[in-house]
């Protein structure tokens, strides 16, 4: 998923000031400073608010177009209403009914937990469908603070449960599912891994967890250094968004069981995972941490942490060398769960 920030490509350089090390830019890989032109040019709002994360909403740009064919098609299938979640429809993205069962992602895009649609990564998960010859599920979950904890949770559990169930009418195979987002969607997607492991609900075979955002501390009850966490998504609205998803302020002694990934008692028992963050990202400590947890507990883990790179620069630049390398690793990592 883009981050809340998505520019449009045709927009001019803008002037970066000085921070008092020098250019913030100076700290950026050379390739990605004209990404991070485009984001310091559009910062978000200062303070986060609700009436301003309903404005960003409301000015989001529409998602981009599905790809045509001959790429992956986009199949709609209904999840009816339960326990209090309302009735939705899940995208199913390349599946093939009556052929050999193949590996499948449930995706979940990222946002905050205040902003973004599935719809926005349609087409890129139409070309991890083809790249990958899997199913990618999108999951659509009810955003914060409309929806805190535990509602999103339990939508994108639903969806797995669903994609499990429905397995063999999509042509998927059930032992080789995988769940995968980005910052926010990486954040559900690891509390989602939890989840399907205490209710021993979906056996998955990969979590892909890309800057996923795993702890409310950060930016909060833990400093980060005044570098870090500059471009793009910062400690204010990491705050924000994390207290709008606990519905209690961020960082507090006691947070919801489930809801915070960084704060599990035990990582053990977790499918293998892959962790990218870029050296500059907000979430670069808390993804560090993590992934040495899941090492300690004994969960294959790949760890890439991308020198000089910010929150999200993979969607902003996907054509430089270090985006490429990126996405290389994580699909590598699901190959290999998928093949195994």
């Amino acid at each position: 998923m883009p981050p809340v920030f998505q520019p449009d490509p045709r927009a001019g350089s803008t002037t970066v000031p000085l921070d008092d090390d020098g250019a913030i830019l100076a700290r950026v890989a050379p390739e990605l400073r004209d990404g991070a032109r485009l984001v310091l040019g559009h910062p978000l709002p200062d303070p986060l608010t609700h009436a301003a994360v309903l404005a960003m909403r409301a000015s989001a740009p529409p998602p981009a177009a599905p790809l045509p064919a001959p790429a992956a098609g986009i199949v709609h299938h209904p999840l009816p209403a339960a326990h209090g979640r309302p009735a939705t429809s899940i995208a199913v993205i390349g599946a093939r009914p009556g052929t050999a069962p193949r590996p499948a992602v449930l995706h979940i895009h990222g946002g905050g937990f205040l902003v973004g649609r599935a719809p926005d990564t349609y087409a890129a998960s139409q070309r991890l469908a083809d790249d990958l010859d899997c199913v990618v599920v999108e999951a659509e979950y009810r955003l914060a603070p409309e929806t805190p904890f535990p509602g999103p949770l339990e939508d994108c559990h639903a969806a797995l449960v669903w994609l499990h169930a429905n397995a063999a009418r999509l042509g998927v195979h059930p032992q080789r599912i995988a769940v995968m987002g980005e910052s926010a969607g990486g954040g559900l997607a690891a509390m989602l891994a939890i989840a399907a492991r205490d209710r021993r609900s979906v056996p998955l075979c990969c979590q892909i967890l890309i800057y996923p955002m795993l702890d409310d501390r950060t930016g909060s009850t833990r400093a980060v250094p005044p570098f870090i966490g500059t471009i793009g998504w910062n400690a204010p609205s990491n705050r924000y968004g994390w207290s709008a998803f606990l519905g209690r302020p961020a960082g507090g002694a006691r947070v919801p069981a489930g809801a915070v990934p960084a704060r599990a008692e035990t990582l053990a028992g977790l499918p293998p995972t892959f962790i990218g963050v870029g050296a500059i990202d907000l979430f670069v400590d808390e993804d560090i941490a993590y992934a040495q947890r899941l090492i300690a507990a004994g969960v294959p883990t790949d760890l890439r942490v991308v020198p000089g790179a910010y929150h999200g620069f993979d969607f902003i630049a996907p054509q430089s060398q270090a985006s490429i390398a990126f996405a290389a690793a994580w699909k590598h990592t699901l190959r290999t769960a998928f093949a195994s």
